[in-house]
C-alpha cells in the first residue's frame, strides 16, 4: 500500500511540475537571449551491492531552460540498454540474482528513465559553472527488479559545466537517488557536451554593416583580437569591469585584473571602494589601497591619507636560503625601532615577500619569507627593546606582487621586507627618511 501511494504521489508531482514549467514557457514573451540548451552524454548507473542488478553504462539526453541567472530547469531521458544481473555465491555456485528473482534465462535487462531537475548555479555566466541539483525521476525496467518494473526516485547532486564560448560547453554530473520499496541509494555519474540554441547567432546589427561585437562589451571582435582579449567573454580578466569599460572608460589593462598591482581588482576599486584602479595609493598616504582595505581597515579614498599606517620598506639583502640579518642593515631596522620607542602605544606588522619564477615553490617561499620577517621582529625585540606583543611577523611568499614577475628572473621589486606601524593614541608621524629608498639592484635574488 505504501509503495503504491509513494509511486502515484511522486508521479503526480513530477507531471505537475512539468506542466507548470511548460505553461510558464508558453506564457512568456519570446526572449532575445539564448535560454534553451540541450545536452548529450554518457555515464554509468551504480546500484547498491545487494541489489539484483549490477552497475551499467547509460546514455542521456537533457533539455534545459535558464530561468534566471541562478536557476535552470532540466528534463532528461536516460537509456541503459543492457543491465546485467548481480551474482551471489551459494555453496560454491554463482547465482544470477536477476534470474533468481524473475525467471530462468533472464540474465540481463534494460532501463529507460525520465527525470526533472532544478539546478542552482553559482557562476552561471562565467567560464567555469558549478551547480547543485535536486529533482525527481522515474525508471522503467524491462524485467521486474525486486518485484517492480517501475521505480520513482528522489534525486540530488551536482556538477560543473565548462563553457568554451556562449554556444558550446562540456559538463560532468553526479546524482544520488532514493528508489524502491527498501529505499535503495543508487547513483548516476555522467559527462557530456552542451549546446545552447541561438547563442552562436550573430547580433542583428551585423546585417546593417555594423562591426561584430560577439560578447556585447562595446569592443569589436577585430579590436579584441588585436589587444588579446576574448571576443566571446565580456570580462576577459575577470575583474568585474568589461573589456570595453577598461579600454574606453578607465584606461586600465583588460588582461590584468589588478592594473596597479595594489591587491584590489579593478572592478572592486571602481564599484566598491571608490579608488583609482591605475593608482596603487589613491589617497597618497604611503600605503597601497589593497593593504588599507585587506589589512589595515583604513580609508583608501582620495583625501583620506592621514589615516594611513607608516610604511617602512627595508633594503635587507639576505644570504641564499638564510634568514639572518647582517649588521650592515641594522641601521634601517633601528629607524623602525626608534619610531616604536617614541610611541609606546604603537604596534607594527613585519611582512616578508618574495618574487616568483617558473620553478618557484609556493610552500618554500611562504616559509622563507615568514622566517625573514620573524628575524626582523626578533631584532626589534632583542636590540630595540620593543615588547614582543607589539610586533607581529607574517610571510606572504609571492602572493602579493608589486609588479609583474619575469618567468626566469622574477622581479627584484617583489623581494622585500615591509614594516607597517600603527600609531598609538598619542603617537606622531616620524619621517622615514632613507628607509623608504629601496634600490632594486641591492635586493637579493629569491632563493627558490
Amino acid at each position: 500500500m505504501y509503495s503504491r501511494v509513494y509511486r502515484v504521489g511522486a508521479t503526480v508531482v513530477l507531471l505537475a511540475v512539468l506542466g507548470m514549467s511548460g505553461s510558464r514557457a508558453l506564457a512568456q514573451e519570446q526572449s532575445i537571449e539564448a535560454k534553451w540548451y540541450g545536452s548529450l552524454g554518457l555515464g554509468m548507473i551504480e546500484y547498491e551491492g545487494d541489489e539484483e542488478v549490477d552497475d551499467a553504462y547509460l546514455g542521456n539526453l537533457r533539455l534545459g531552460y535558464d530561468y534566471s541567472e541562478w536557476w535552470s530547469f532540466e528534463g532528461s531521458l536516460v537509456i541503459a540498454p543492457k543491465i546485467e544481473g548481480n551474482f551471489r555465491n551459494s555453496h560454491g555456485r554463482r547465482i544470477n540474482r536477476l534470474e533468481e528473482s524473475t525467471e530462468d534465462g533472464v540474465e540481463d535487462t534494460y532501463g529507460v528513465g525520465l527525470a526533472l531537475d532544478a539546478l542552482f548555479h553559482f557562476t552561471r555566466w562565467d567560464r567555469l559553472d558549478p551547480f547543485l541539483s535536486v529533482g525527481i525521476g522515474m525508471m522503467y525496467y524491462g524485467d521486474e527488479i525486486a518485484g517492480e518494473t517501475f521505480d520513482v526516485a528522489l534525486r540530488g547532486g551536482g556538477g560543473v559545466m565548462y563553457h568554451f564560448n556562449d554556444e558550446w560547453a562540456i559538463r560532468a554530473d553526479g546524482r544520488a537517488f532514493l528508489a524502491g520499496n527498501d529505499t535503495e541509494v543508487n547513483a548516476i555519474i555522467d559527462a557530456g557536451v552542451v549546446w545552447t540554441w541561438g547563442a552562436g547567432i550573430a547580433p542583428k546589427m551585423v546585417a546593417v554593416g555594423g562591426p561584430l561585437d560577439s560578447d556585447g562589451d562595446r569592443l569589436p571582435d577585430t579590436q579584441e583580437e588585436r589587444i588579446g582579449t576574448d571576443p566571446y567573454d565580456p570580462d576577459t580578466d575577470g575583474d568585474k569591469l568589461t573589456d570595453g569599460d577598461e579600454v574606453l572608460d578607465y584606461d586600465t589593462d583588460p588582461l590584468n585584473p589588478d592594473t596597479d598591482w595594489d591587491g584590489l581588482k579593478d572592478g572592486e576599486e571602481v564599484h566598491t571602494y571608490d579608488t583609482d584602479p591605475k593608482d596603487a595609493d589613491t589617497d597618497d598616504g604611503g600605503v597601497s589601497d589593497g593593504h588599507e582595505v585587506i589589512d589595515d581597515d583604513t580609508d583608501p579614498r582620495a583625501g583620506h591619507g592621514d589615516d594611513d599606517l607608516q610604511r617602512f620598506e627595508l633594503n635587507i639583502n639576505f644570504d641564499y636560503d638564510k634568514d639572518i640579518v647582517k649588521p650592515q642593515y641594522f641601521r634601517e631596522i633601528d629607524i623602525v625601532g626608534k619610531v616604536l620607542s617614541r610611541d609606546e602605544g604603537a604596534t607594527a606588522v613585519i611582512e616578508g615577500h618574495a618574487d616568483r619564477k617558473t620553478l618557484s615553490d609556493e610552500v618554500y617561499n611562504l616559509d622563507l619569507s615568514e622566517r625573514r620577517a620573524k628575524a626582523v621582529r626578533q631584532y626589534l625585540i632583542d636590540k630595540g627593546g620593543i615588547e614582543s606583543d607589539r610586533l607581529k611577523a607574517k610571510g606572504f611568499g609571492f602572493s602579493r606582487p608589486l609588479a609583474p614577475n619575469d618567468p626566469q628572473a622574477g622581479n627584484p621589486l617583489n623581494r622585500r621586507v615591509v614594516v607597517y606601524v600603527r600609531k598609538g593614541s598619542d603617537g606622531e608621524v616620524v619621517d622615514m627618511g632613507e628607509a623608504q629608498v629601496v634600490p632594486a639592484e641591492m635586493i637579493s635574488a629569491e632563493d627558490k
